[in-house]
C-alpha cells in the first residue's frame, strides 16, 4: 500500500495493531488524528508530581474530569534498544543516560549525599565521653545507651575499650558498621554484660563467618537479650514490644521499672524482625497494650504458630483496626478469610475493608512498598540506569508476514507515560502502537497510546496495570516482585520445601537388559533408502549401504531436521515401517525447561545441573532462592534461557532480580544459576560439544562418539558487570551471525589444557561420560513411553567445566549441527588414530543401524 491518506486505509493497516492495543473502536478515529499530525497534546491535561513517598514521580489529571473512554493520547518512546545494546547506547548516544536518569529518579550524585561540612571527626574515646556526659544530663547514674557505629572498630580495639567493665548496666550497644571480625572477640565481651537487651553488629565481617554459632554463644550468655542484630530473640518481651512501638530509646533505655510500659502504645510496627512466634510471648497481649490499633506484622515468619494461633491472640485486641501482614503468609493466603476472623478490621494492608469485601478480593498487594534501586557509590550514571531500568521499560516485538523477530525489543515511555505508577484498579491503560505511514513496517514510528478505562476528576492521579491481564494463574503476586518489596519470608518458604522435596527424592537404577537393537541391513545386500532434508548428510554419507532418496514415503530411514508429527505423517505418507530420526516424547531431553524437570523427578538435585527452576511454574522457589543466596552474601548471578531456542538467542546474564522477572515477557524461560567461575583456556571460557547416538531406551543403549569439540569464547573472561551485555566474553556459539569463529582442533586442546592446569583429561573425560549417562537414564526412567523400536536418533550434548573441572550439563540438543565433525578430521583422544570428518555419517549410520561400534564407544 501507498501512503496512508484516509481514516480507512489506517484501518486498513493498522487493524491487527489496533485490535491487539484493545483500544475502543470509537476512539479510532482521534488516534488517527493525533497520529496524523503528530499531535503529543498530554501536557494539556495531565501533570507530573513528585510522590511523598518513593521517589517515583506520578501523573495527576489537571482537566475539570475526563469520562471513560472518551480520549486518547500519545506517549512518546524516550529510548528504545534491544538489551545486548543498551550499556553501549547509553554511553555513547549524547545525552540519553543523563535523561534516562532523570526519569528514573537516579540521576542525583551519590556523593552529593555527603554533608556539605563535614564535622570534625570524634574518636572512639570522645563519643564515649560524650554519651555519659548526656545520660548524666538526662539524670541516669550510668550510660545505659551505647551507639558506636562506623568508627572502623576492629578486634584489638574493641578489646581494649573494656566496655563491660565500665559500663555494667548497659541495656543496648550498636556496633554497626565497623570492622569487627573475630566471634571469640564478641562473644567474650558481649556476654559480660548481664542486662543487655539489645546488640547491633550489622554490616561486620563477622556476620560472613560464623554467625549462627556466635549467635548462640551469645544468647546463651545473654539470656535478657530481646533484640540481636535487628532481630528478636526467642526470649523478646516488653522491652523489645516497647522498642518497636517508641517507647524505649536512647532517651528511655528502660531501665526503670514501670508498671505496664506499654499501655498507650498505639501502634506497633514489628515487621521483619524474625518472630518466629507471636502467643507464646505472654508480652504480646491485650492485657499489656489495650489501646493497640494498628499492627505491621509484615516480613516474619510466624512459624511456630498455627493461623488459628494467630487469629486467637489477634482477637483479643479491642481497638485493632488496622492490620498489615504478608499474603499470602502466616494468615493464610486469602484476605477474605482473614477478614472473616478479624471482623473489626478496617483496614487491611492499607485497603478500606469494605472495598475488599464488595471486590472479593483474595490477595492485597496496596500497601507493598516500591522497589527503589539500591545506591552505590562506586555506580556510574549509566550502571544507575542500567538497574533502574528495569522499574520502566516495556517491550514488543516485531513480525510482518513472513516471519517473527527473534529479539524483543525494550522501550521506555517519555516523562509522562513514565510517571504513571501501577494499580491493581487502574484508570488508564497503555499499549504500544506502531504507526506506518507509508502502510509497511521500515516506515514505523513507535508510540505507546494511552486512554482512561474509567472516569476522573480533576486531580486524581492517573495509574496503570503494570501487569494487566494477568492474574494469579500467571504468578501475578510473584510477578510484581519486579516493582515492590514483596514479602521474603513468603518465597524463602517456598523454596525450602521445594528444596525439602528434590533432596528427598531418591533414584532408582535402570535394571540391566539385554540389547535389543540388531543390523537392518537387508538380508539381500540391497541398500538402505534414506530420506533427508539436511545437507551435511545427503553430502557425507558416502557409504554403499545407503543411497539418498528425494521421497520420503520411499525411504526405510528419515532422517529430517523437522518434528514428524501425526499430521505430517499422513500429509507425506509416512508409515510406522520406517526408521526415523527422533524418539516419541524426546522433548523431555531437547527442551531446555523438560530437561531440568527430566533430571530432577529422576534424581532430586544434582552437582552436575546448576539450580534450575521453570519461571513459567517456579518463580516463587526462584525469587525464594534468590533472597536465600541475597542473605547469605552469595552469588547471584543467573543466566535466563528461552525453553526452546537455540544458538543463545534471546538468553541473558544478570544478578537484577526485577531484570530476570521482568524478561518473563519476552517468552517462556528457565533461570539457572551462572557458573561464575568456569574452568578457562587461556583466559577464555569455553564449552563442550559432545555426540550422543540413541539406538533404544528400553533398554537404554547409548554410544558417544570418540570425537567432541570445544567452543571457545572470543574474548577473555570478565564478572565485569558490563562484559554481561558483551556476547563474544560469556557466550561460546561462534558459528553464527558473522562472529569470528576460533576452531581448536580437540586433541590439541586436550594437550594443551593438561599442560596448563597440570590435570589428566581422561579424569575429566570419566566423568563426562557418568553425566551423560545418567541424563538419559533420568530420561529412560522418568518417561518410558520414549522408547519405540523405530527410533534411532543422534543428540549434542553441552557440557561446561567449572574451575574445579567437575562437569555441569548445559542442554541436550535434537539433531545437533555437526558441520565441525564433517569438516575438520580430529586426532582421537589416545593419539592413536585419525578421525575423517568426511566419514562422520558413515560411521554414525553405520553404529545406529548396522549394528557397529567403529569410532563409537557404549555408555
Amino acid at each position: 500500500m501507498s501512503k496512508i491518506e484516509s481514516f480507512d486505509d489506517f484501518v486498513k493497516v493498522h487493524g491487527i495493531l489496533l485490535a491487539a492495543s484493545g483500544l475502543p473502536p470509537k476512539l479510532y478515529p482521534r488516534l488517527f488524528q493525533k497520529l496524523a499530525s503528530d499531535t503529543l497534546d498530554g501536557g494539556a491535561y495531565f501533570q507530573i508530581e513528585s510522590s511523598d513517598d518513593d521517589r517515583r514521580r506520578k501523573l495527576l489529571l489537571t482537566s475539570d474530569s475526563m469520562p471513560k473512554d472518551s480520549d486518547v493520547f500519545l506517549v512518546d518512546h524516550a529510548w528504545t534498544f534491544r538489551l545486548p545494546d543498551a550499556c553501549k547506547q547509553l554511553k555513547e548516544v549524547p545525552g540519553l543516560a543523563e535523561r534516562m536518569a532523570s526519569l528514573m529518579s537516579v540521576d542525583i550524585d551519590v556523593e552529593a549525599g555527603e554533608e556539605e561540612e563535614v564535622a570534625e571527626e570524634l574518636s572512639v574515646h570522645q563519643i564515649i565521653d560524650n554519651e555519659v556526659r548526656y545520660a548524666a544530663d538526662e539524670g541516669y547514674d550510668s550510660l545505659r545507651w551505647l551507639e558506636l557505629e562506623g568508627l572502623g572498630i576492629v578486634d584489638d580495639s574493641l578489646l581494649s575499650l573494656h566496655l563491660p567493665s565500665q559500663f555494667q548496666d548497659l541495656v543496648a550497644l550498636s556496633l554497626i558498621g565497623n570492622k569487627i571480625e573475630s566471634g571469640d572477640v564478641v562473644i567474650q565481651e558481649v556476654t559480660k554484660f548481664k542486662n543487655l537487651k539489645a546488640l547491633w553488629l550489622n554490616d561486620n565481617p563477622v556476620l560472613q563467618k560464623s554467625e549462627r554459632q556466635m549467635a548462640d554463644e551469645i544468647l546463651q550468655g545473654c539470656p535478657s537479650l530481646e533484640i540481636y542484630n535487628s532481630c528478636f530473640t526467642p526470649n523478646y518481651g516488653l522491652w523489645a514490644l516497647g522498642f518497636c512501638g517508641d517507647i524505649f530509646g536512647k532517651d528511655n533505655p528502660g531501665c526503670v521499672q514501670q508498671d505496664q510500659p506499654l499501655c498507650n502504645v498505639t501502634s506497633l510496627d514489628l515487621s521483619n524482625r524474625s518472630i518466629h512466634n507471636l502467643s507464646i510471648r505472654p508480652a504480646f497481649h491485650v492485657h499489656e497494650m489495650p489501646k493497640l490499633s494498628h499492627l505491621n506484622i509484615r516480613g516474619n515468619p510466624l512459624d511456630q504458630n498455627s493461623v488459628g494461633e494467630l487469629f486467637e491472640v489477634l482477637q483479643l485486641f479491642p481497638s485493632l483496626s488496622s492490620l498489615e501482614v504478608d499474603i499470602p503468609g502466616p494468615l493464610g493466603d486469602n484476605a477474605l478469610e482473614i477478614l472473616e476472623a478479624l471482623s473489626k478490621l478496617s483496614l487491611l494492608n492499607g485497603v478500606d475493608t469494605a472495598k475488599i469485601l464488595e471486590n472479593g478480593k483474595l490477595v492485597i498487594y496496596a500497601m507493598l512498598q516500591p522497589r527503589i534501586p539500591e545506591p552505590n557509590p562506586e555506580d556510574t550514571l549509566v550502571d544507575r540506569v542500567l538497574g533502574a531500568m528495569w522499574l520502566y521499560a516495556m517491550n514488543y516485538r516485531l513480525a510482518d508476514e513472513e516471519k517473527l523477530d527473534e529479539s524483543s525489543l525494550w522501550y521506555v515511555m517519555d516523562e509522562l507515560g513514565s510517571a504513571l505508577r501501577h494499580s491493581d484498579e487502574p484508570n488508564f491503560k497503555v499499549a504500544p502502537f506502531l504507526f506506518m505511514p507509508s502502510g509497511k513496517l521500515e516506515s514505523a514510528v513507535s508510540y505507546s497510546v494511552m486512554w482512561p478505562i474509567k472516569s476522573l476528576q480533576k486531580g486524581d492521579e492517573c495509574t496503570r496495570d503494570f501487569l494487566s491481564g494477568i492474574g494469579e494463574d500467571e504468578q501475578r503476586s510473584a510477578r510484581l516482585t519486579a516493582w515492590f518489596e514483596t514479602p521474603e519470608n513468603y518465597f524463602i518458604h517456598e523454596y525450602e520445601k521445594y528444596q525439602q522435596k528434590l533432596q528427598a527424592k531418591a533414584f532408582d537404577s535402570l535394571p540391566s537388559k539385554p540389547s535389543i537393537s540388531r543390523s537392518i541391513r537387508h538380508s539381500d545386500g540391497s541398500p538402505l533408502l534414506v530420506y533427508t532434508d539436511l545437507p551435511q548428510v545427503e553430502e557425507f554419507l558416502t557409504r554403499p549401504e545407503f543411497v539418498i532418496t528425494n521421497e520420503p514415503k520411499d525411504a526405510h530411514i528419515l532422517w529430517t531436521s523437522v518434528q514428524v508429527d501425526e499430521e505430517l505423517r499422513k500429509e507425506v505418507g509416512i508409515t510406522d515401517d520406517q526408521y526415523i530420526n527422533q524418539f516419541p516424547f524426546e522433548a523431555c531431553l531437547v527442551m531446555k525447561h523438560h530437561l531440568a524437570e527430566t533430571i530432577q523427578m529422576g534424581y532430586g538435585s544434582r552437582k552436575w545441573l546448576q539450580p534450575t527452576y521453570n519461571l513459567e511454574t517456579q518463580l516463587s522457589q526462584f525469587i525464594g532462592d534468590y533472597y536465600v543466596r541475597k542473605r547469605d552474601q552469595m552469588n547471584n548471578l543467573w543466566i535466563l534461557k528461552p525453553w526452546n531456542m537455540a544458538r543463545t538467542i534471546d538468553t541473558s546474564i544478570t544478578d537484577n532480580l526485577s531484570a530476570i522477572i521482568r524478561m518473563m515477557e519476552t517468552g517462556p524461560k528457565i533461570c539457572q544459576k551462572y557458573i561464575e567461575h568456569p574452568a578457562l583456556f587461556k583466559g577464555k571460557k569455553f564449552d563442550l560439544r559432545y555426540v550422543v547416538l540413541v539406538r533404544s531406551i528400553d533398554p537404554l543403549e547409548i554410544y558417544l562418539t570418540e570425537i567432541f569439540w570445544v567452543r571457545l569464547s572470543n574474548n577473555p573472561y570478565s564478572l565485569d558487570k558490563h562484559s554481561f551485555f558483551e556476547y563474544e566474553t560469556h557466550f561460546t556459539v561462534m558459528n553464527y551471525g558473522g562472529r569470528k569463529l576460533n576452531h581448536k582442533p580437540t586433541a590439541e586442546f586436550v594437550r594443551e589444557f593438561e599442560q596448563e592446569h597440570n590435570v589428566k583429561w581422561m579424569n575429566i573425560h570419566e566423568k563426562v561420560r557418568q553425566v551423560i549417562r545418567e541424563v538419559f537414564e533420568a530420561a529412560a526412567l522418568t518417561h518410558p513411553e520414549m522408547q519405540s523400536p523405530k527410533s534411532r536418533a543422534i543428540y549434542g550434548v553441552d557440557v561446561m567445566l567449572d574451575s574445579s573441572f567437575e562437569p555441569k550439563i548445559l542442554e541436550v540438543t535434537y539433531c545437533p549441527d555437526c558441520m565441525r565433525a564433517c569438516k575438520y578430521d580430529m586426532e582421537t583422544m589416545d593419539g592413536k588414530g585419525i578421525v575423517k570428518g568426511g566419514d562422520f555419517f558413515n560411521y554414525v549410520f553405520g553404529c545406529l543401524f548396522l549394528d557397529e561400534t567403529a569410532h563409537v564407544t557404549p555408555l
